[in-house]
């Protein structure tokens, strides 16, 4: 399994498909896929795509958005990045670019069906899927996702219990323009976070 995973890493890792066999307008830079595989993590944080700054680090929530998920985690920057505690799956491997507003574009539609379901099961000794933002959850949850993302969150608790194994904990994305959502939702602080962290603590080293 240690093996076959690397293979599958090192391939991710080479992909072009997004600039050589494009669904839309080619990628408008060179890739750069970001991922983070593990054999032992048993929590995966699926996330949306690399911005700027994990485009140019190669390392994933390497910027404010990291800083304030860990913070919601409740760990430090060594056990998030410690590959024994977290697997790392975005739904798009590569920074997808900006739109015209300088917002970044939704993750490229290549990606997941290339490669994600093939790197999960590869790692079946994850029991809990962070599903941050609208893409992560409507991959990982299906029907179960809401109309909104916000009607997703706010349903988190029936959605964990409910969740045959890996169990799901939808999450909105922790961009610092969402902070106007969580000064609007207090409950997510209040409620969501302490059972977030002690799910956590339960799991990592």
């Amino acid at each position: 399994m240690p093996a076959e995973l690397d293979r599958l890493v090192a391939e991710i890792r080479a992909c072009r498909i997004c600039v050589e066999q494009p669904l839309a307008r080619p990628l408008p830079h060179e890739p750069r896929p970001v991922v983070v595989a593990s054999t032992s993590a048993r929590v995966l944080i699926a996330g949306q795509a690399p911005g700027t700054k994990v485009h140019a680090s190669g390392l994933p929530f390497d910027d404010r958005s990291g800083d304030r998920l860990r913070d919601w985690l409740g760990v430090t920057r060594a056990q998030f990045y410690d590959a024994q505690n977290f697997a790392i799956v975005p739904m798009g491997f590569c920074f997808p670019g900006q739109d015209a507003k300088g917002g970044d574009l939704p993750p490229r539609r290549e990606c997941a069906p290339a490669w994600r379901q093939r790197l999960i099961d590869l790692m079946p000794q994850v029991d809990l899927v962070l599903a941050v933002g609208l893409y992560a959850q409507s991959w990982h949850l299906g029907v179960a996702r809401k109309e909104s993302l916000n009607e997703t969150v706010r349903d988190w608790r029936a959605i964990h219990d409910a969740s045959t194994m890996p169990r799901v904990i939808p999450l909105p994305h922790p961009s610092w323009r969402n902070t106007g959502w969580l000064k609007k939702n207090p409950w997510f602080e209040m409620e969501l976070l302490p059972v977030l962290k002690s799910e956590i603590r339960h799991r990592i080293s």
